[in-house]
């Protein structure tokens, strides 16, 4: 019974209330609390601090945070090796993503590797914006760039351009641009990362390292709407070569610039900064490393 609740704390640190915590595992918010009181009863501190509004954890909920998703992902393998034998793997997998690259190559990794370990149940979580991947309870997450989280842990899938595209619609109804300078005089469609505009485009020239701040009329914080309106020829996008290749293979998308492309980023698996990974976890983590290993990119300018 300890165990169900402190699995249960999780779920509502992760949910971020009592109600939607009940919901998920299907128990009522009274029963959801007199578990909460008899974990913290058992403990002799209170875990967390609750108001009608929100919830907020003590410094001793914070520490058995830390420690129980350790010791529950622990049990998990424990369990799975005694009733299905070493080579099994099982249980859930909470993965999250960027929007574009997760709806068509983490899919398609998935796809591959649950066929391999049917017993696994993964939550794809996408979004481009900052995610917690501790206060979220996250397995794994993508990322694209430098990482300033110091407390992650990390694990490269390698490094990729962003590519300068638009479509050949696009094109027809305009010069296309011949320096980046150009991009001032065309409609540019932007992303947003959280509060963060992504309008300072980098290059790389003859003359050095050159910054464009471009301007359009669409923003979006959704990589994947940003790649459809540049194949819908609404305006110049800037994507990572993951999202952009295909198209640009299949002539929906036109490479801009390919001699002026900013030098490649990484792209990164991050891990909550636990002591150990759950065998799933890391199968998976393999698997994706695989997947990034094995892709074939576009052939760089220079």
């Amino acid at each position: 019974m300890l165990l169900d609740n402190i699995a249960l704390f999780l779920t509502i640190v992760e949910k971020g209330s009592l109600t939607a915590a009940g919901r998920e595992v299907g128990l009522s918010p009274t029963s959801v609390s007199e578990r909460l009181a008899a974990l913290e009863a058992h403990y002799g501190v209170v875990l967390l601090n609750r108001t009608t509004r929100a919830i907020s954890l003590t410094d001793e909920g914070r520490t058995l945070v830390e420690g129980a998703r350790e010791l529950l992902n622990g049990v998990t393998d424990l369990d799975t090796r005694i009733r299905f034998g070493a080579e099994t793997l099982t249980g859930p997998i909470r993965l999250s993503a960027p929007s574009d690259t997760g709806r068509h190559l983490i899919s398609r990794a998935l796809e591959a590797f649950q066929h391999r370990h049917p017993g696994i149940r993964v939550e794809l979580l996408l979004s481009d914006g900052y995610v917690d991947i501790v206060g979220e309870g996250i397995d794994l997450a993508l990322r694209f760039g430098a990482i300033m989280d110091s407390t992650l842990r990390v694990r490269s899938l390698g490094d990729f351009r962003r590519l300068l595209c638009a479509s050949p619609a696009y094109l027809e109804a305009h010069a296309a641009p011949r320096h980046p300078i150009d991009l001032k005089a065309h409609n540019c469609l932007v992303m947003r990362f959280g509060q963060n505009l992504d309008n300072e485009w980098h290059f790389e020239t003859p003359e050095g390292p050159q910054i464009v701040t471009v301007k359009g009329n669409r923003v979006a914080n959704d990589g994947a709407m940003v790649r459809q309106w540049g194949l819908e020829g609404l305006g110049i996008v800037l994507k990572s070569e993951l999202d952009a290749v295909e198209d640009i293979r299949r002539g929906r998308l036109i490479e801009l610039l390919p001699d002026c492309a900013a030098a490649p980023a990484p792209v990164q698996l991050l891990f909550p900064p636990a002591r150990t990974q759950p065998r799933r976890v890391k199968a998976l983590a393999d698997h994706l490393v695989e997947t990034f290993a094995a892709l074939e990119t576009l052939p760089r300018q220079g």
